[in-house]
């Protein structure tokens, strides 16, 4: 049997994806945290108020888990931002913000959750990224350049990290009902349902039930992969 008192943390649990992950962990029994920089986390979560652009926040906050609950053994890298534009009108400052949360944030947690991973020779790695990282978006060129690069951070970290049995996947959430999408205008979703194979978005449910699956006891043998929650959006990308 799965040990599901194993410690979580996800970043960015306050809302959205995120939120709705650190629930369901919670509900299956796992010690769960979650890192936020406003709003709440769920309640039975610890909740860590963390910048992933600033180290010393993250090593605190990894401190405060450890210090808590014990050492993270599953990390669902979630928290993420967007700065949508046209190339040529996006700034530097668009570009860096994008990237320094979604990619190098992800590095630095990451980072920090890798060694006691390996000293307890058990750890899940589960990077969330986005359908547009493979299949492309137009005025999305800096945030489908941070979670494109996710795909060949976990594979790499399955390369070094693999034989202290630590695991590190990508999942690839589609369109999801969430509260970004939900200012979309109804031909804006129908357009997206016209292009899903499964004519509808995705709950956050579906991505959460997805990082369960990895984390548990049946994907012990399954690293590197790139597991899409899009309803065959971007199938073959």
């Amino acid at each position: 049997m799965a040990d599901q008192s194993r410690v979580v943390l996800v970043t960015g649990g306050s809302k959205g994806i995120g939120r709705t992950i650190a629930e369901k962990f919670r509900d299956a029994g796992y010690r769960v945290a979650a890192t936020y920089r406003s709003g709440d986390v769920p309640e039975g979560v610890l909740g860590v108020v963390c910048d992933i652009t600033d180290q010393a926040q993250v090593d605190l906050a990894f401190d405060n888990v450890e210090k808590e609950l014990g050492p993270v053994e599953i990390l669902i890298a979630n928290a993420g931002v967007t700065k949508d534009t046209l190339l040529m009108r996006m700034s530097d400052d668009d570009w860096n913000t994008v990237i320094d949360t979604n990619l190098t944030g992800t590095f630095r947690v990451v980072r920090r959750a890798s060694r006691p991973m390996m000293r307890g020779r058990f750890g899940r790695v589960i990077l969330i990224s986005s359908v547009v990282g493979l299949f492309g978006s137009a005025g999305q060129i800096n945030y489908s350049s941070s979670k494109s690069a996710l795909v060949g951070m976990a594979r790499s970290l399955t390369r070094e990290l693999g034989t202290r049995n630590v695991t590190a996947n990508v999942i690839a959430p589609g369109f999801i009902e969430t509260d970004m999408t939900a200012v979309l205008s109804d031909d804006v979703i129908a357009g997206y349902k016209a292009r899903i194979p499964a004519g509808r978005l995705g709950s956050v449910d579906d991505v959460a039930d997805a990082a369960l699956f990895l984390a548990g006891e049946h994907a012990g043998y399954i690293s590197g992969a790139v597991l899409p929650v899009d309803g065959g959006l971007g199938m073959g990308h």
